[in-house]
């Protein structure tokens, strides 16, 4: 089945029911649909056939909603960007990806004249800002609409490819993850299920669109029929004033997101008797903070989803019984959850043999939502994908109840804020920098961000480098969460006998003591 198919029963079950607010505007289903099929027209018009990449720059928006829907309805291939990289992060997808068409919001306009100077070539440019204000060659949202005739759904779904996002990579240059239609629409479903999703809910999307976990809930509301409230930058203030406001009934945020909420001296004051579910991910929650949580939002269900791009996000859930007191007291509210009905778990040992309960390895995970593979990596996806199964490359443990727990991280991946951060991307950042003779980049535990950036250098004999310098020079390559938030000096780095760096030495010292490895 096609993820279009959502769109066309909310439009002949519910023509009137509200599908998206976006600041003023309010756009009913019947309204969304006939605005993808004449998006869709458009886009044919400026050359997009099927399976061509369509690159999106932008906040979300109900205009960055038509635009999913209006790709997928042409069988293309949705390729969203983070929104916080570097120029230069940019124009490698831009050129990676072989996109036809990049769509971006206002605030991305200046950035053009950059990405065409380290481009060989340039799509077509569409902007689909509010200003109405484009650059010389480039179409305004509103003359793309108007440019061709409304088409029908190309009903494009199965294993054909949908979404194809880019996530940071191991070897320092970010991968393509491809998903398919069918694997986004099996974990959608699986989702809706555990999660109890209300008829007729509003959904305040607070997650980028960008993101896998953000595109997520775009599709668990779609099928769910629901209103997908847009909010462009999260900002706690507003994030409680609109659930006030519009009634909103779920959300969705990263662990980071909700310290803010609960944080606020807003959330005393605000009227949130309206929302019933708030869906958390991306990395583990602090016992703390879900206290606190739970604390201020008593009547509030919580479920956790765990996953990854390369899973099309959902892999496991905690459900919202695993929050109850009783189960607090026995400590199911630290698991990452159980299995999603379409999904299998297994922990393995290095030569991939099933463990026994609570023993520590690799969690491998197999099910519809496992990506077709990295685009135009193919050894690389053949080191992840064994026989259906994708290794996690994390670290965890089942209990005797199925529960699993993550324990540590086995790749070079720091969590931050919710983002994925590779070492090898910033190490190579850094090691560009004159002076530095070696470099290891860790995560270490952040009471704000869960983890945080934390470089050791080592410099080259008269270097004089300090800390500023190594972040200004980090920021003008990689995007900001990347970057350093502490520069540490050291006159040598730990190596083992064959001359490998011992990059568990250095994290020891942060994180001794603690049975979870992981913020």
């Amino acid at each position: 089945m096609p993820l279009t198919l959502a769109l066309h029963k909310a439009r002949r079950e519910n023509p009137d029911r509200l599908a998206a607010i976006c600041g003023d505007r309010r756009t009913t289903y019947a309204e969304l649909h006939a605005q993808v099929a004449q998006l869709a027209g458009g886009l044919h018009a400026a050359g997009v056939r099927r399976g061509d990449r369509v690159l999106v720059l932008a906040p979300n928006s109900d205009r960055f909603l038509a635009v999913v829907y209006a790709t997928w309805w042409l069988g293309a291939v949705l390729t969203p960007l983070n929104c916080r990289w570097s120029v230069d992060e940019l124009a490698f997808a831009l050129a990676d990806s072989g996109a036809s068409v990049l769509l971006l919001d206002d605030v991305f306009v200046p950035l053009l004249q950059a990405l065409r100077q380290k481009s060989q070539s340039m799509p077509t440019v569409v902007v689909i800002g509010e200003s109405g204000k484009v650059p010389e060659g480039a179409w305004r949202y509103e003359e793309l609409l108007g440019h061709g005739a409304p088409l029908d759904d190309a009903y494009v779904g199965g294993d054909a490819p949908a979404v194809l996002l880019y996530t940071g990579g191991t070897t320092g240059r970010s991968k393509g993850v491809l998903l398919s239609h069918g694997g986004l629409l099996g974990n959608t479903l699986a989702s809706i299920a555990i999660g109890e999703r209300a008829p007729g809910a509003i959904c305040l999307h607070a997650l980028p669109m960008f993101h896998v976990g953000g595109l997520a809930v775009v599709l668990q509301a779609m099928v769910g029929q629901c209103t997908q409230l847009m909010l462009p930058v999260f900002d706690p203030a507003v994030f409680l004033a609109l659930i006030a406001r519009e009634r909103v009934t779920e959300a969705a945020l990263v662990p980071t997101m909700i310290k803010r909420v609960v944080d606020h001296p807003d959330i005393r004051s605000r009227d949130l008797s309206s929302l019933k579910r708030l869906y958390y991910g991306a990395s583990p929650i602090d016992g703390t903070l879900l206290e606190q949580t739970i604390a201020c939002l008593p009547d509030v269900g919580l479920t956790q989803f765990y996953g990854m791009t390369e899973t099309a996000g959902i892999a496991v859930a905690l459900p919202a019984w695993c929050h109850s007191a009783e189960s607090r007291a026995r400590g199911r509210h630290l698991a990452a959850g159980l299995p999603t009905p379409c999904m299998e778990v297994r922990v393995v040992d290095p030569e991939g043999n099933d463990l026994p309960a609570d023993a520590v390895g690799e969690v491998w995970l197999r099910g519809p939502g496992i990506m077709l593979g990295y685009w135009n990596l193919p050894e690389q996806t053949a080191q992840v994908l064994h026989q259906g199964w994708m290794r996690t490359g994390d670290g965890g443990r089942l209990d005797p109840e199925g529960l699993l727990h993550i324990v540590d991280r086995l790749k070079d991946m720091i969590v931050s804020g919710g983002e994925n951060v590779y070492s090898t991307e910033v190490e190579n950042a850094i090691l560009a920098l004159p002076g530095v003779a070696q470099c290891a980049v860790l995560g270490v535990p952040d009471a704000d961000w869960g983890e945080r950036v934390h470089a050791v250098l080592v410099l080259q004999p008269g270097a004089q480098i300090d800390e500023t310098r190594v972040i200004a020079h980090c920021k003008e390559r990689i995007a900001g969460y990347k970057c350093p938030r502490g520069v540490e000096f050291r006159s040598e780095l730990p190596v083992s006998g064959a001359g490998k760096l011992l990059k568990h030495q250095l994290r020891e010292a942060y994180w001794q003591g603690r049975e979870r490895r992981v913020a």
